[in-house]
């Protein structure tokens, strides 16, 4: 975890074209804070476990060729700090970044989610469901921070770094992401365990199979709002 957000981060914070780049790093200890729901898989398998995870946002469309030499630094460097690693892509504007803190407010507490879509369903569908979700979170009025991802079809060499897995079976893929941010460790435990989210989350049964909700330890931004941190 030292290295990644040491070194190898310096070289994506190098990439042209980044709006922000900010790394989650995920408590050790995660198996799921997700309530228990039926028909919904909620505890992590420790095999699949995730340690941390990079969002990466573009300017635009052609960021990414703008970026393309560090890009090759990244590729070499992955055998240094991983094990495995998955690449997930959104569309273009299939990121939602939400409003939800009042002034002076910060985040004391993060939870990252994972959802799987249930065979059948529709993408658009569960798309749809993802936003009705996150517009009930919102009105929740105890986030301070809430964003959503919803993902592309999964390309299996998008990503192919050498020397390190990419293994992603089709039953173990993610289809949409949220994070949610808390005033506290307090107000997160809360929110996890009430009757709110039970309910919410039995209203997603028929539409997604997995719900993975992770500790997130530590939230680092190393560019924002296209700016490298110092």
């Amino acid at each position: 975890m030292n290295y990644w957000k040491g070194p190898h981060s310096k070289i994506i914070s190098a990439t042209k074209g980044l709006l922000e780049y900010r790394q989650l790093h995920l408590a050790a200890d995660n198996p799921g804070l997700w309530p228990g729901t039926t028909g919904i898989e909620t505890e992590i398998p420790v095999e699949r476990k995730v340690d941390g995870v990079a969002e990466v946002t573009p300017k635009s469309l052609l960021s990414s060729l703008q970026g393309r030499k560090q890009t090759r630094l990244a590729f070499k460097d992955e055998i240094n700090v991983f094990r495995r690693t998955l690449l997930y892509l959104g569309p273009p504007n299939s990121a939602r970044w939400y409003d939800v803190a009042g002034p002076g407010e910060q985040v004391g507490a993060r939870a990252l989610v994972y959802l799987r879509r249930r065979d059948g369903v529709r993408a658009g569908a569960f798309r749809k469901q993802v936003t009705q979700l996150a517009d009930a979170l919102a009105g929740t009025g105890v986030l301070k921070e809430l964003r959503t991802q919803t993902f592309l079809p999964w390309i299996e060499k998008l990503w192919d770094t050498p020397n390190v897995a990419h293994d992603n079976p089709a039953d173990q893929r993610f289809h949409a992401s949220l994070i949610l941010g808390f005033e506290d460790t307090t107000a997160r435990d809360a929110f996890f365990k009430s009757t709110e989210l039970e309910r919410l989350s039995y209203d997603l049964a028929p539409s997604a199979s997995a719900i993975h909700a992770y500790e997130v330890s530590e939230a680092l931004t190393f560019v924002r709002d296209g700016v490298v941190e110092e």
